[in-house]
């Protein structure tokens, strides 16, 4: 889609979009208040899966950014809905916090650690050998193996520290068994996002900063993108891929204003 002008609705990721280490990005306060004066639907994503969207619309508000948490859609949330489209009233053994186990239960689902449907692994800052263990094991006899995202790392004060990509790999290694990924970069959790708010491809739009994940998901569920240059990419790290995004924006501030304006690079 080459006019912006013909978008109706709009899927917006998180950090390096609207936020930055719990400070707002310039314009992202104006363009949330613009999406809610008009009515416009909007999904705030996100593949961390540690939170639930009552939790991260509280973390937003403290950045000053009113989203309500209706309006916020994690890859715990796809990943739940995912399992329900499967298996409605399934049972899962999961290793993750209140974010998944929420979603999770809201889907009718069953924690169990005996002969689950499922085992899911996301997001946790407090991975248990004895968990990893069990859904090895749980995995070996039979149990569907799913991860909500597939980021190997994420960030702390300190730096890098594992994540739910790199907990997954370690069960793969043992079990020969690769999970199905519902978070960014598969499409899935942009096409659940836009079941929730009634959006269609043809008329919704995608803002990211990430070509790996954001960009290239938006691309493959038919949508517009926006890449935006206040997160991780730049120029040389656009030109590292094959396919370009609809737009570069040098933030959302740009899509405040009536007119779209893109970055030449």
């Amino acid at each position: 889609m080459a006019d912006r002008s013909e978008i109706e609705c709009w899927l917006t990721d998180m950090d390096g979009v609207l936020v930055h280490e719990n400070t707002a990005l310039p314009g992202a306060a104006a363009l949330i208040q613009q999406w809610r004066d008009t009515g416009t639907p909007f999904l705030v994503l996100t593949n961390n899966s540690i939170f639930t969207p009552r939790d991260l619309a509280a973390r937003l508000r403290s950045s000053g950014l009113d989203v309500p948490e209706e309006s916020i859609w994690t890859s715990a949330l796809a990943t739940a809905d995912f399992c329900r489209s499967q298996m409605p009233g399934g049972s899962a053994f999961v290793i993750g916090e209140a974010g998944i186990t929420t979603a999770l239960h809201e889907a009718g689902f069953i924690m169990t650690e005996t002969n689950p449907d499922y085992v899911v692994v996301g997001e946790t800052r407090n991975y248990s050998f004895d968990a990893i263990t069990k859904a090895i094991r749980l995995i070996n006899t039979g149990a569907r193996f799913i991860a909500t995202n597939p980021d190997a790392t994420g960030p702390s004060a300190e730096g890098p520290m594992p994540a739910t990509g790199a907990i997954s790999a370690l069960i793969t290694k043992a079990t020969g068994k690769e999970p199905y990924v519902v978070g960014k970069p598969n499409p899935m959790m942009f096409r659940s996002a836009m079941n929730r708010i009634g959006a269609h491809s043809e008329n919704t739009a995608m803002i990211g900063d990430r070509m790996d994940t954001d960009i290239v998901a938006g691309i493959e569920a038919g949508l517009h993108t926006i890449l935006v240059m206040t997160g991780i990419s730049d120029e040389r790290e656009i030109g590292r891929y094959p396919f370009r995004p609809s737009e570069i924006l040098s933030g959302v501030h740009e899509l405040v204003s009536s007119e779209p304006v893109e970055v030449e690079l």
